[in-house]
């Protein structure tokens, strides 16, 4: 229990400077270009779209798991 413990606080520190060093580093270098609408929505789209082929490969090879051990 001390271990996880020990680990998530480790963690949230990382996560906290992580942050913490990149708000300052936007307040530094406000024009620094933020991804566009556009490059989210593309995305987006592409991670849909394989996990999509992904689950649909899963559930071929589960429904059809006995015919192909034969091959």
């Amino acid at each position: 229990m001390r271990y996880t413990a020990a680990r998530t606080r480790q963690a949230v520190i990382r996560l906290t400077t992580r942050v913490q060093e990149g708000l300052e580093e936007a307040a530094r270098r406000p024009d620094r270009g933020d991804i566009s609408t556009t490059t989210v929505i593309i995305w987006v789209a592409a991670v849909t779209g394989a996990l999509l082929i992904a689950g649909t490969i899963a559930v071929v090879i589960a429904r059809y798991n006995l015919k192909l051990s034969g091959l």
